[in-house]
């Protein structure tokens, strides 16, 4: 078992910026690729960024690339992402995500992929 834990949301204004982290606990001596998600009211959870175990390999979805980075320090048992340049549709509870894997440099773009979730934190972005 691993359980996620997610941190770093907020209030904060157009433009701004935030760093959300999420610390793995349990059984992290397996190799896990990591995965950030959102939801919004009334919508369905999307995929917002995704690393592989090794961190060599990263997907970023269009809607937030090139304000979007997902990083992680596997010493730390902590995926991050950084987010700039906010926009008020970014509003959502974030997700952290961890799924199982052998493969080094293979990351998970589906939902029903993952094997765990934290509990979500709340982003507020203001216009």
């Amino acid at each position: 078992q691993v359980q996620l834990v997610e941190s770093g949301g907020g209030l904060v204004q157009a433009g701004g910026s935030l760093r959300l982290s999420c610390v793995a606990s349990g059984r992290t001596s397996s190799s896990y690729a990591m995965g950030w998600f959102r939801q919004a009211p009334g919508k369905e959870r999307e995929i917002v960024a995704a690393i592989s175990w090794s961190g060599g390999a990263t997907y970023t979805a269009n809607s937030v690339k090139g304000r979007f980075t997902i990083s992680r320090d596997n010493a730390k048992n902590t995926v991050y992402l950084q987010m700039n340049s906010l926009k008020p549709e970014d509003t959502a509870i974030y997700y952290c995500a961890a799924v199982l894997t052998h493969l080094r440099s293979t990351y998970y773009r589906q939902s029903y992929e993952y094997d765990y979730w934290g509990q979500g934190t709340q982003v507020t972005v203001s216009s």
